[in-house]
């Protein structure tokens, strides 16, 4: 009898301890063939959130994802996949590298929406066609060709089978986002291609952009369709207080930004924006203080105010960080301490770089018409020293002047990171006692940038 209370109290403590939640997924695979063995995963909400997983010698690998999101991105190689992996779910992928798509296996609890989610690329590929031909259309037949891919993703949505209805509901409004996305893009496109900057959509066009709310937090955690809209309506609704203020754009883009209520949206178009655009604004105090005043994100903040501080050392007279024995096409190496006694007006660039290659001409230009003053052009590659014969090429075949030099790192190189160098082309200005004059410089193409040259009296 003594035994049986025993068991009993047992039971009823086993059945009353509450059972411990899950916070993660497990995600397996196979690949074949692959190039690297390595596996990167991002978080589709935040890119700087991933993990690194190594291949064994076969192949295969395991992990957990434990990331605030639901929705990632599968990098291998070249290879992208967006996977929806929810905690307390299991996923196995396997492929062979040389012929992905024929191949591609999708195993375990989550396989059944990821096969949808697969199936909706390749539709969607099929049904989208050529990017160029597709922008290239009048809008009548534009909105018609989207019409149709939203047709074909409802319809495969539709008839999927092991989806929960509460998926299919928030998929069925992430495909209309889809629509409105590419609808919101056709003006910027449209105008690209046909190489006309003042063409302009018509009103009737982005109509049903208006109806489209900022504050809605549970599509903005799952449609990364929605949350480009909703970037582009800020976008445009910044644009207008452009015009209306006569403020910088980026400063418009915050005070735009912070009229949004709801924290989770606010806070990530606040970054998004600011990680970039703190490097680049020409005005560093309004911009943080702006930025600071509306960001509730702890952990965000302080990224920003650590790019903030490093920013304020690199103000008009601050002495400049230094590049040491850079590999220079004419031949050694040079450092920024031999370039001393003359202005520099500094490039920074890359083969793979289309915006910097659209600068080289100005340049080229730049450097011919102030080829006898006190100032010398110096542009820094950041390629990979994979692309380093990539580099030498280039300088003959644009026949590329001023001092040319290779970065030791790529991104790197310390002197990159000195000056938060996030994106390029980057230009920075420097006195002949090598301070900084400028440290986000004007390009090439830019006729500032000939003015403020005049202006040193060279």
């Amino acid at each position: 009898m003594k035994n049986l209370w025993l068991l009993v109290a047992l039971v009823t403590i086993v059945s009353c301890t509450p059972e411990k939640k899950v916070d993660y997924t497990i995600i397996t695979g196979k690949i074949e063939n692959a190039k690297s063995n390595k596996v990167t995963i991002f978080s589709a909400f935040d890119r700087d959130a991933k993990i690194e997983i190594t291949l064994k010698e076969d192949g295969t690998f395991k992990d957990t994802l434990k990331m605030d999101t639901d929705f990632y991105i599968f990098r291998q190689d070249r290879n992208l996949t967006e996977i929806f992996a929810p905690k307390n779910g299991d996923l196995r992928i396997e492929y062979d590298a040389i012929k992905k798509d024929s191949t591609m296996q999708l195993i375990g609890s989550l396989s059944a929406i990821n096969t949808y989610i697969l199936n909706k690329e390749s539709v969607s590929k099929a049904t989208r066609g050529d990017q160029k031909e597709m922008f290239l259309k009048n809008e009548e037949d534009f909105k018609e060709h989207l019409l149709k891919i939203k047709t074909a993703q409802e319809d495969l949505l539709s008839k999927a089978n092991g989806i929960s209805d509460d998926f299919k509901t928030s998929e069925l409004r992430s495909i209309n986002y889809e629509y409105l996305s590419f609808l919101s893009n056709y003006q910027t496109y449209h105008g690209y291609y046909i190489k006309d900057k003042t063409f302009k959509a018509s009103e009737n066009s982005l109509n049903e952009l208006k109806t489209v709310g900022l504050e809605n937090e549970k599509d903005f955690l799952f449609s990364q369709s929605y949350r480009s809209v909703v970037s582009s309506i800020v976008r445009n609704n910044a644009n207008e207080l452009v015009k209306k203020d006569s403020i910088t754009d980026d400063i418009a883009y915050l005070k735009t930004v912070s009229k949004i209520k709801n924290d989770i949206i606010k806070n990530k178009l606040l970054f998004d924006d600011a990680k970039y655009g703190i490097t680049y604004t020409e005005n560093l105090e309004e911009y943080y203080a702006l930025y600071s005043k509306n960001s509730t994100n702890e952990e965000n903040n302080k990224k920003i105010a650590e790019a903030y501080k490093k920013l304020k050392a690199l103000s008009k007279g601050s002495p400049s960080p230094k590049f040491v024995n850079y590999e220079n096409n004419a031949g050694g190496k040079t450092s920024l301490d031999d370039l001393k006694g003359k202005y520099l007006y500094l490039d920074i660039w890359a083969t793979w770089c289309g915006p910097c290659i659209a600068e080289i001409p100005s340049l080229i230009k730049l450097e011919k018409e102030f080829h006898s003053k006190n100032i010398e052009f110096v542009s820094i590659s950041i390629d990979r020293i994979k692309d380093h014969e990539k580099w030498k090429k280039m300088i003959i075949d644009k026949e590329l002047k001023g001092i040319q030099l290779f970065a030791d790192n790529n991104w790197d190189s310390q002197f990159i990171k000195d000056y938060l160098i996030k994106g390029i082309p980057r230009f920075i200005l420097i006195d002949p006692q090598g301070n900084i004059i400028n440290a986000n410089a004007p390009r090439p193409s830019d006729e500032k940038l000939v003015e403020t040259l005049k202006s040193l009296k060279l």
